[in-house]
């Protein structure tokens, strides 16, 4: 019997609210062993971020940590330094969902868009994700952004593309869903202020949103997580606890139904504190120094 149905086996029915903290550590542990599905990764080390060129050794490096855990990883970019990861990834055995990160920046985008073609057509991609949260952001118009879907297909015959926005963007632009080959939903629970004990059955309603719109296509959760430090989202409250049981939870729901799952995040980056305040730096699963937080 193969690992990961012996984990099923032993998630199924265990009532994680009446376990110690010593024994949420230990299934965090068994759960990461085991392999979950995928992690959103980022090589930044402390005092680095976007427009630091990162370089080869260090994309092994942090690689390397997170590798025994995880089947594919999820990049966000493919330019200074990033478009390195998906080969290094390859030759760690992992798949591999190729972001390309869209903004304003049209020149910056050819670049991206040109490298992520060109990663898929050296036989290192499995998924390219053209862009991620444009919509959300208002960076581009949908036509903009369908633009670039059509050419990220046509360049890389073969290869599924599919686009990274909050689960509702698919609910509201259907021209954006029809053009994907995969569906690929942000869900968090957290920044809507949803208090810890409700989060999974909300996650799961922003799920089956996305599915229902789907007209059958593949549904991936691209990103979802939970902090552990910083100030409380209305009533979702980052703790210790709290990012435990929902780590806990979504992959007990994830190996129950067969649900594809990029948690994020791999690694805590105090650069995102510039964006989200004081709880941006608190979302890995690792610390900064990549030392485990939960297990």
């Amino acid at each position: 019997m193969s690992n990961y149905y012996k984990r099923r086996m032993s998630l199924a029915g265990i009532d994680i609210s009446a376990l110690t903290n010593d024994d949420l550590f230990d299934l965090v542990r068994k759960i990461l062993e085991s392999g979950i599905h995928g992690l959103s990764f980022s090589p930044y080390v402390e005092g680095q971020g976007p427009g630091t060129e990162i370089e080869e050794t260090q994309i092994r490096e942090r690689l390397a940590i997170i590798q025994p855990c995880v089947r594919w990883i999820r990049s966000f970019s493919c330019t200074e330094g990033h478009e390195l990861i998906p080969a290094i990834a390859r030759e760690n055995n992992l798949k591999t969902m190729v972001g390309v990160w869209l903004d304003g920046d049209h020149k910056h985008n050819e670049l991206e868009l040109e490298n992520a073609i060109r990663i898929a057509n050296e036989g290192h991609a499995d998924i390219i994700a053209v862009g991620n949260e444009v919509l959300l952001r208002g960076d581009l118009s949908e036509d903009e952004l369908l633009d670039y879907i059509r050419r990220a297909k046509e360049g890389a015959p073969g290869v599924d593309v599919g686009y990274v926005d909050a689960y509702f963007e698919f609910v509201d632009h259907p021209r954006i869903t029809d053009a994907c080959d995969v569906l690929l939903a942000n869900c968090y629970p957290f920044w809507e202020g949803c208090p810890a004990e409700h989060a999974l059955l909300y996650m799961k309603d922003m799920y089956n949103r996305v599915r229902a719109v789907a007209n059958g296509k593949r549904v991936i959760i691209s990103e979802t997580g939970w902090p552990n430090i910083g100030t409380a989202e209305g009533a979702a409250v980052p703790s210790l606890e709290n990012a435990i049981k929902y780590f806990l939870d979504t992959f007990r729901w994830a190996d129950a139904e067969g649900i594809e799952i990029f948690y994020f995040s791999s690694f805590d980056e105090s650069w995102k504190v510039g964006a989200e305040g004081d709880v941006g730096a608190y979302w890995g699963l690792w610390d900064k120094d990549g030392v485990p937080k939960y297990w």
